[in-house]
């Protein structure tokens, strides 16, 4: 049975409050990239809280679209993946590791997965789960300059028979991820999945991250019990939740996200005054 038979579309699009053009154009996979990354937050809480992340079709289409909330990379390209397939565009998942904040001497595991599109006889890398630095639109894979995008700029750099995709911001080139264009099956999203969830080691078991795009261009990220707002073109604002309640009214005020007075993420990181 196809994937589309599956997804509900229209609820796809109200909870992105998406009201384009569906047909599969390069112009519709760069709508709808920004639409995912500003409004479906990129977030650990069910990691932190030790629910577990489901990766079954209907378990990422209710977590994120019908219960709106967030998720990490292998729920947001999950459903990223499928909506596109549903839309008729040739789409494949590609594994990758995550580089930000790494040095490139550190191997990190491969645990991330963004998409490959095709159109017209070209290849397009899109990525609406790569925490802070969620694509805002497509980029394009065999190009080598910078490459614009509503957010920061981007580009594609070729060394030593991999690929790095790199952010530029504070005038630096930044590794976003790295890659071989070795597509990732269903299993080894699976692994990956667990390994991030659950293992010890993973870094999504230490710290609370929320991130999201913003419609004009900046980004809100919290970390931990710091939340940042960036404004393009104006230097980053930073405040420190005090409490658990400053950090749950501003889960509440800048993703969407709801939960019950009294919720704790218990997690390393979340240092209270007084706890």
């Amino acid at each position: 049975m196809a994937h589309w038979v599956l997804v509900n579309l229209d609820a796809y699009f109200r909870r992105i409050d998406y009201r384009g053009d569906t047909q599969p154009t390069l112009a519709t996979l760069h709508a709808l990239s920004a639409a995912h990354t500003i409004a479906i937050p990129f977030e650990n809480l069910d990691v932190l809280c030790g629910t577990g992340v489901d990766l079954a079709p209907d378990a990422v289409f209710g977590k994120l679209v019908d219960a709106r909330r967030g998720g990490y990379c292998f729920e947001h390209n999950t459903l990223f993946l499928r909506v596109l397939e549903a839309l008729g565009f040739t789409v494949a998942p590609l594994s990758a590791r995550v580089r930000l904040g790494r040095a490139r001497e550190y191997t990190p595991a491969r645990t991330h997965v963004f998409l490959r599109v095709e159109l017209d006889g070209e290849s397009w890398l899109a990525d609406v789960g790569v925490g802070g630095l969620s694509l805002t639109c497509a980029l394009r894979l065999d190009a080598t300059g910078e490459q614009a995008t509503p957010h920061e700029p981007r580009r594609i750099v070729r060394e030593d028979g991999r690929l790095y995709h790199q952010a530029r911001y504070t005038d630096e080139w930044f590794d976003v991820c790295e890659f071989t264009l070795e597509e990732m099956p269903p299993i080894d999203r699976e692994v990956g999945n667990w390994y991030t969830s659950a293992h010890p080691g993973s870094h999504f078991r230490s710290r609370l991250t929320v991130a999201r795009g913003l419609p004009d261009g900046g980004r809100v990220a919290i970390l931990n019990r710091d939340l940042t707002v960036r404004r393009r073109g104006v230097v980053a604002e930073t405040r420190t939740f005090a409490t658990r309640a400053e950090l749950l009214d501003a889960l509440a005020e800048y993703f969407g996200l709801h939960f019950p007075a009294g919720t704790d993420f218990p997690c390393p990181a979340l240092d209270w005054p007084g706890a």
